[in-house]
């Protein structure tokens, strides 16, 4: 027994006849609720770092931009190489879909960096400074990305395997028709919704936000575990497939990275980064 669902349209509505796609919500969704929590965790008197409303607003246009550059050239780097350097002005058209994770992730780091290195905060310190905004980025980012992973189900990318489990599910009309786990709800759930409760608790019932990056490395290893796990239920991609004979895949290498990268991060932040008395 699997679950039939009728191919949902990508495109949400339209506005004037331009159309607004599941994707772009999913990303408008994502960055409007990031910014309202990070308007509330900068307010609290036990903040790490406090920003205006005005640092707030460029933060946000740096991360859109970062987000967005980084996302797509990650995915021509990563993921489709060969094919965007034969057809460069296809790296221009994102409304086609390619972003990757990780080279989000990679332009966030630098977006924050510039940002920072243009504010006037008390503590001079860069690198404190550009970790402490990573940490409240950190608490935020599991709601994009689990918004992101919803727009992918509906847009059936990055979809499952073939499964025998009874709640497969089957895109009626879409050729092959045959049960695959809904692999982009996985994780919308791991990657979304728990990732999203264990570092809101670690932020906010535990001390590692008085350690500059402690809560941004936290975010690397358990992303990297949750995205490993949920990539052996999810099918690689068609240009790639396995990277090797026994299966392993892009994302989890990268995740892999992004574990070893988490944990050192972690490790330097508790070691090095003491709270202030």
């Amino acid at each position: 027994m699997s679950i039939i669902i009728n191919p949902i349209s990508p495109v949400a509505f339209s506005v004037f006849g331009i159309p607004v796609r599941w994707y772009a919500l999913a990303y408008v969704l994502g960055f409007t609720l990031g910014f309202l929590l990070l308007k509330n965790l900068t307010r609290k008197d036990d903040s790490e770092i406090c920003m205006t409303k005005k640092q707030l607003d460029d933060l946000l246009t740096f991360l859109v931009f970062g987000i967005i550059l980084g996302g797509r050239l990650g995915y021509v780097l990563f993921y489709n190489l060969p094919f965007f350097l034969h057809n460069p002005l296809e790296i221009l058209a994102v409304w086609h879909g390619g972003m990757s994770f990780h080279g989000g992730l990679l332009g966030v780091i630098i977006a924050t960096l510039l940002f920072v290195r243009k504010q006037s905060f008390p503590d001079k310190s860069i690198i404190r400074n550009s970790l402490r905004v990573l940490d409240l980025l950190a608490v935020a980012a599991p709601i994009g990305l689990g918004l992101g992973r919803i727009a992918n189900f509906i847009n059936m990318e990055v979809m499952g395997r073939p499964t025998d489990v009874s709640w497969g599910v089957v895109f009626k009309g879409v050729s092959p028709e045959f049960p695959r786990h809904p692999s982009p709800l996985y994780e919308a759930a791991l990657e979304g919704v728990v990732l999203f409760l264990i570092l809101w608790m670690l932020y906010k019932k535990t001390n590692l936000r008085h350690h500059p990056g402690a809560i941004s490395g936290a975010l690397c290893v358990f992303y990297g575990l949750f995205r490993i796990f949920c990539e052996q239920f999810r099918q690689p991609d068609v240009q790639l497939g396995f990277l090797t004979s026994w299966g392993l895949t892009m994302g989890q290498l990268l995740s892999g990275i992004m574990i070893i990268v988490g944990i050192i991060v972690f490790v330097i932040a508790i070691k090095k980064h003491k709270p202030q008395a």
